[in-house]
């Protein structure tokens, strides 16, 4: 009988240059500590100055609080928006700021396109021009409402003076005015809002390549076509963002009106986020004034929601 010896089972062939599982995850561990170390501290302020406030206001909305001494706050449930609904002068508010809003937005988008298009074109001091674009975004709100509260003046502002140089009339009280109060605070926050539209449309049309241009212009095609069919199509991801910012920052307008008219003449430029300031701090009504508050922050989500989607949709069907 010959015996034979089993050969023992071959050891496996150590691997290289894979870390083992257990070092993989130790890795895996340290990398998410150290990201979460680096993230805290940018997350402080936000939690601060910005989660803290939002979640201390949907609570006020619920309560009865006041802005009286000693005063106590009980919890009233839906009180304070069933009070909303039927609250007349609110809504109506909130017609003006929607018309503000709505209408602001879209003339600096006009006018910001129009003045980003002309200096983008080839033309001698450009960049004074630049310069002096940029001249309504660098001044303080409050210092922009004085200025055109002096434009306005029905006796010593220029505006007048100029209308009746041309044989216009001269007494023309545009702030005090009923008819004129809106439209003439409107102008103001184009003038304001517009240098920033202008900024970012100039930057999108300089990033657009100048060959498409020359040949849509050797295909016969005007410079109203190159636009509509080269420029346009480019900056319709720039418009829908810089539109969506500019309707938020118009709605919530507040200094410029404030320092102007104060929601004069009789109500004619009351905006919303106005109105509920003076409910808050002059009525002392915290709790119905957050309501408020939260009734606008729900409806411009809404709107922005919707806007965006319809936006995002028609660049997918193309």
């Amino acid at each position: 009988m010959t015996l034979t010896r089993e050969a023992a089972p071959s050891a496996a062939p150590p691997t290289r240059g894979k870390p083992q599982p257990n070092r993989r995850s130790g890795i895996g561990r340290a990398q998410r500590r150290e990201a979460i170390a680096l993230v805290i501290p940018s997350l402080i302020p936000v939690l601060a100055f910005s989660i803290y406030p939002l979640l201390n206001g949907i609570f006020l909305a619920f309560t009865d609080s006041t802005l009286k001494r000693n005063a106590e706050s009980n919890f009233v449930g839906l009180d304070n928006f069933v009070r909303l609904a039927g609250d007349t002068f609110f809504w109506e508010s909130f017609r003006i700021g929607m018309i503000w809003a709505v209408s602001v937005t879209v003339l600096q988008l006009l006018a910001g396109m129009g003045l980003a298009l002309l200096l983008n074109a080839d033309l001698r001091l450009k960049w004074l021009t630049r310069l002096l674009a940029l001249i309504p975004w660098a001044m303080p709100p409050v210092v922009v409402a004085i200025m055109w509260r002096m434009i306005y003046s029905p006796t010593t502002g220029p505006l007048n003076a100029v209308i009746g140089f041309f044989g216009g009339p001269s007494d023309t009280n545009w702030l005090g005015n009923f008819d004129t109060a809106l439209p003439a605070v409107i102008v103001v926050g184009i003038w304001v809002g517009m240098p920033q539209t202008t900024i970012t449309l100039l930057a999108g049309l300089q990033q657009i390549p100048e060959e498409l241009h020359e040949a849509a212009a050797i295909d016969g095609a005007n410079a109203w076509s190159r636009f509509r069919n080269v420029s346009l199509p480019s900056l319709r991801p720039i418009i829908a963002s810089i539109t969506s910012l500019n309707f938020i920052w118009n709605f919530n307008s507040f200094g410029l009106v404030y320092v102007m008219t104060e929601g004069g003449p009789g109500g004619k430029t009351m905006l919303p986020m106005l109105f509920t300031y003076i409910e808050a701090f002059k009525n002392r009504n915290l709790g119905y004034a957050a309501a408020m508050g939260d009734v606008l922050v729900l409806v411009v989500v809404l709107l922005l929601a919707v806007y965006l989607w319809a936006q995002f949709r028609g660049e997918r069907e193309k």
